[in-house]
């Protein structure tokens, strides 16, 4: 499928979020996987491209809290859709940790996350947010992950993120991290580099591709 082809899709996927539209958003996403049947590829190239430009619209108070909220519940119910066909038949006996960083209100994209890991064959325990910093850490200690991935949504919240590493580094120090999200988009390399030793992973191609790799070398 070509670009220009998502972009299409993407288009009218959040035209019909801004509407509050469910039953339009679902009809275009089973018409997207008729035509190209990548669950990857449909968050990738629509879902979070449509949920990016809504974000962007709330930030420039173009659209109002309310319409934000919408359009997040109705491609988070999607997401729920989905999930049965997206759980591999192969397991590898792998765990992780899903979660977004403390004072977050977004979990769509942690919620995608979780989702290719289930599709690579891993066991996920998808916190979502408002998960206090010393939840998530006896959670940790209770469930033994392979792997911890975190969510920066909001550029405001990294402070906490730096907080959230500091607590799981002290219990954890060989766990493995993870770190994604749209907030990256406006972090400096100079402040990636004091979140110390994690995985920077800033889509689900290489999100996907690492899995991949783990999977083959574990």
């Amino acid at each position: 499928m070509n670009q220009s082809t998502c972009e299409n899709f993407a288009n009218d996927f959040l035209e019909n979020l801004l509407q509050g539209n469910r039953i339009a958003c679902s009809d275009i996403t089973r018409k997207y996987l008729s035509l190209y049947p990548s669950i990857t590829q449909l968050y990738e190239e629509v879902f979070k491209e449509a949920l990016y430009e809504v974000g962007r619209l709330w930030e420039t108070n173009k659209i109002s809290v309310a319409t934000e909220h919408i359009a997040t519940a109705i491609t988070e119910g999607i997401l729920n859709e989905l999930f049965e066909q997206l759980i591999s038949k192969t397991r590898y006996n792998k765990k992780v940790v899903v979660a977004c960083v403390d004072n977050e209100l977004h979990q769509v994209g942690i919620k995608m996350v979780a989702d290719v890991f289930e599709m690579k064959g891993w066991e996920t325990f998808f916190l979502g947010t408002g998960i206090p910093n010393i939840e998530l850490v006896r959670f940790i200690h209770e469930i033994q992950p392979d792997l911890l991935a975190i969510s920066l949504s909001v550029y405001f919240n990294f402070t906490n993120l730096l907080t959230m590493l500091e607590m799981v580094r002290k219990e954890f120090p060989e766990l493995l991290i993870i770190i994604g999200g749209q907030a990256f988009k406006h972090v400096s390399d100079e402040l990636i580099d004091r979140l110390g030793n994690v995985i920077l992973l800033t889509d689900l191609y290489l999100l996907g591709n690492f899995i991949e790799t783990y999977n083959k070398h574990s």
